[in-house]
């Protein structure tokens, strides 16, 4: 059910990536109008692998997709941290059946592609984006917002969802803030295995630099991330943000070489590589105005120091979708405010660890590189991760919704609430 007449038609989200389809499968089900646009002219994923937490993975299952993420996905039986050099077991998390057993969901690795066909069809299939939109301004009104686009085209919307990424045009408009390079740059690619690997998460930590690697695809390739540090004084021509720029493996190759052999022996195999300018940007004060709002890598960014980025962004989606449906009879202002209340806190939390591993990962050998494994020996058990993984973004805004005191008949604020969604009472919104 689209807002109200004098909401202005419908909500508009900027992006079809993971986020931006996210929000749009979990508005369809409450009976969201919503539209997706997309600046692309063809629909699908670029990039290599993602890991799928339990506390994402949960909130997938409710869009009917456990089915369909198990035919492409790996379950891998652990995330295993280990040494540089030699290959010692620096720390392991037990994963596959014991993550399933303890959070009611399990751990994935698959390739983006995959999860994004799978997310396209949640949403409502291919014809409910429209492709080769770039929005490059937004008009804020007090009736509504006008989407004015590349092409010369225009659109209307009662709410502009930015899920367009780290350059959020939707971002813009709420702040006047910059990427922020991180001084490290990661190599992508995938490889074919040819036969079956064993189904894990590997993380190799070393001095300045670290790799992972993990089976997607059903174990038919291996994605690995290789991350290192830019010299002092890189040619900031250099720093390019995109999953698109091709790198020579050949550079890649240089620089793990000494590391253990099976490293050495797994980045050989790679045949194309991506490069890719690693940035985040400062927290932002307020994550919506009056019409607008930001979700995944536009509200929050981050290095992929702990595979966070994606699990947190279909958090948001989620929890937004989740506030909006349930705030019938509720002013706009505070449905918003609600979302970044309820997000606040966890990606404070979330960011913290994203900074503590962008710091020890990259260690070099000596007395603080050894009081890291130790601290690693215990606390990578899986009973560490109920804060992360035993996590529930659409129990938390539905215990949010249930604070705000029921309406006064009558009575209200003069601001245009949201019509459809969840059946809940007419309730005066908190304070933005």
């Amino acid at each position: 059910m689209p807002f109200s007449t004098t909401d202005g038609p419908g909500i508009a989200v900027l992006g079809a990536g993971i986020a931006g389809l996210t929000f749009a499968a979990f508005a369809r089900r409450a009976g969201l109008a919503c539209t997706v646009y997309e600046q692309a002219t063809t629909l699908g994923e670029v990039g290599a692998g993602i890991q799928l937490a339990p506390n994402a993975v949960r909130l997938l299952g409710r869009l009917d997709l456990a089915t369909a993420l198990a035919a492409v996905a790996v379950a891998p039986d652990a995330l295993e941290m280990r040494q540089w050099r030699d290959g010692a077991l620096i720390g392991r998390t037990r994963l596959g059946r014991s993550c399933v057993d303890r959070f009611g969901a399990g751990y994935y690795t698959l390739h983006r592609a995959d999860l994004h066909r799978s997310l396209v069809a949640a949403a409502g299939g291919a014809g409910t984006v429209a492709l080769g939109r770039r929005c490059v301004e937004l008009v804020e009104r007090p009736d509504a917002v006008e989407l004015r686009f590349a092409d010369g085209t225009r659109a209307r919307a009662g709410l502009v969802i930015g899920a367009d990424g780290i350059r959020s045009v939707v971002r813009r408009a709420l702040a006047d803030d910059e990427p922020r390079y991180s001084g490290t740059t990661v190599y992508r690619g995938l490889i074919r295995t040819g036969s079956p690997v064993r189904p894990r998460v590997a993380i190799w930590l070393g001095p300045g630099q670290h790799c992972v690697w993990y089976p997607v695809s059903g174990g038919a390739q291996v994605s690995f991330a290789a991350v290192v540090r830019d010299p002092d004084g890189a040619d900031p021509g250099r720093r390019i943000e995109s999953w698109r720029t091709p790198a020579d493996p050949a550079d890649l190759r240089r620089a793990f070489a000494g590391w253990h052999p099976d490293v050495v022996t797994m980045l050989a195999r790679a045949e194309s590589v991506t490069r890719w300018a690693l940035h985040d940007r400062a927290p932002l004060a307020s994550w919506h105005s009056d019409r607008l709002v930001v979700i995944g890598d536009a509200a929050h960014p981050m290095l992929p120091f702990g595979a966070h980025g994606a699990n947190q962004a279909i958090e948001s989606a989620v929890t937004l979708a989740t506030v909006l449906s349930g705030w019938s009879g509720r002013d706009r202002a505070g449905a918003l405010a609600a979302y970044q209340r309820v997000r606040f806190d966890r990606l404070i939390q979330i960011s913290a660890t994203v900074v503590r591993n962008h710091q020890d990962h990259h260690l070099a050998d000596g007395a603080r590189q050894r009081w890291r494994d130790r601290a690693l020996a215990t606390g990578l058990r899986l009973s560490e991760q109920d804060w992360l993984y035993g996590y529930d973004a659409q129990a938390t805004a539905r215990a949010e919704l249930a604070t705000v005191p029921a309406a006064v008949p009558g009575a209200g604020n003069g601001k245009a609430a949201f019509s459809g969604g969840g059946g809940s009472r007419p309730a005066t919104a908190p304070g933005s």
